[in-house]
């Protein structure tokens, strides 16, 4: 039976997260906004990401309950629609109502958008990873990627756009290119027959995948939990504690990375490369976990990260720039690695039958991080009078954190054989 058509679905798939993906890229809407609406705070605008982010996560879960009664295209369709929807009306917001705009930018691009997003990113994860039981960690580090990048491969057409076209217009131009995506995906992307799923399944066990990935994770190849059953376990939580660690690690200064650059003599340009090594990570995470496993993917992108606050504190003790540069580049790598871990340990640990559900479990560790990393950021910078270097030791002490909580983890997953 052929089953190369796969790829087909794979790479459909990351494209329609790479324009998923826009919605991390907040940063290229967030000034010209500020221009449009100049009394709306610095605040008023960042609380914008954070509810997109918190409907993203809300959107997913609801992805992974509808994947239980609704196909792959309806979801798909729910997702265009809310997506065309968002970023439609957001389009239409009134320059004369200051106050009415800006609850229609949460309303729209917060809850519709965000909302949309996570509906696809659970449709896409969940779908495509039934293709690739031999291979899911390379999948998803490819379709995380896509995801990752949308915002730093499509940013500079955005603003190009805004540029020429006005902030506004490109909301409708996003609209509708966005939903054609996800309609298209919703025609190509399918789930594999009862046929295909057992020659997939064959391939898996001939690779290996199991002897790997299965008892290493708590027998993870003979039963398929429920997402009741995967919450009552302690190394979920072990690591869904992990990802927090170092999702908020990676958080107090991913950011900033630009601004970080210029401080130490650099250019504003590494926040781009963060980025591409952000991407990079989530191929590297996703091989480590097919070539060896959860526990040496896991401990991997742990090392890179506490290197990654090494690095950084000892630049900011020697004001050497190459310090700097080697730190940033790895918390790219260390953050880029823990969505894919995340979605290839989910599958493998609690099975495939129930992971759109399970994953989007997973994914509500972005809500505490993404408030832990930025407030603790904040808090740090202010008592420091802008200096960076109390940012760089939390760093390592979030990353040495989570790194006794990988050792929780393996303990955990040991007794659960």
């Amino acid at each position: 039976m052929n089953t190369n058509k796969r790829w087909l679905y794979l790479g459909t798939g990351t494209l329609a997260l790479l324009f998923l993906g826009l919605i991390y890229a907040w940063s290229i809407f967030r000034t010209p906004f500020g221009e449009l609406f100049p009394d709306w705070s610095i605040s008023q605008l960042s609380l914008t990401f954070t509810i997109s982010m918190i409907f993203f996560c809300l959107g997913g879960f609801a992805g992974g309950i509808m994947s239980k009664s609704l196909s792959v295209r309806t979801r798909f369709l729910i997702a265009a629609i809310m997506l065309f929807i968002g970023f439609f009306a957001v389009s239409m917001v009134n320059t004369e109502n200051s106050s009415a705009s800006l609850t229609m930018l949460y309303i729209f691009y917060g809850v519709f958008g965000g909302g949309g997003v996570g509906v696809g990113y659970n449709t896409v994860i969940g779908t495509i990873n039934k293709w690739f039981p031999d291979k899911v960690g390379l999948a998803s580090g490819i379709m995380l990627m896509g995801f990752g990048l949308g915002g730093l491969v499509l940013g500079s057409v955005v603003n190009s756009l805004i540029g020429s076209a006005g902030l506004l217009q490109v909301f409708r131009i996003l609209g509708i290119i966005i939903a054609v995506v996800c309609v298209l995906a919703a025609f190509i992307i399918k789930v594999p027959s009862a046929d295909e799923a057992e020659t997939l399944s064959s391939m898996a066990a001939s690779s290996g995948v199991k002897a790997k990935n299965g008892r290493s994770d708590g027998g993870a190849e003979s039963k398929n939990y429920t997402a009741s059953e995967m919450l009552k376990t302690s190394r979920f939580w072990f690591f869904t504690l992990w990802c927090i660690l170092l999702n908020s690690a990676g958080l107090l200064v991913i950011n900033s990375a630009a601004n970080i650059s210029v401080a130490f003599g650099g250019t504003a340009v590494l926040g781009m490369i963060v980025s591409l090594f952000n991407g990079a990570g989530r191929i590297i995470a996703g091989n480590n976990f097919d070539k060896f496993g959860r526990k040496t993917a896991t401990i991997v992108n742990n090392v890179f990260m506490l290197a990654a606050g090494l690095s950084l504190a000892l630049g900011g003790v020697t004001g050497r720039y190459i310090f700097i540069l080697a730190g940033l580049i790895l918390v790219g790598l260390a953050y880029g690695g823990c969505p894919t871990i995340t979605s290839a340990y989910i599958n493998k640990a609690f099975g495939a039958a129930n992971f759109p559900t399970n994953f989007s479990i997973a994914n509500f560790s972005l809500i505490p991080a993404a408030t832990i990393g930025p407030l603790i950021s904040s808090a740090l910078l202010e008592s420091a009078d802008g200096d960076y270097s109390t940012n760089f030791y939390a760093i390592i002490a979030f990353a040495a954190a989570a790194l006794l909580t990988w050792v929780m983890l393996n303990i955990t997953s040991k007794n659960a054989e």
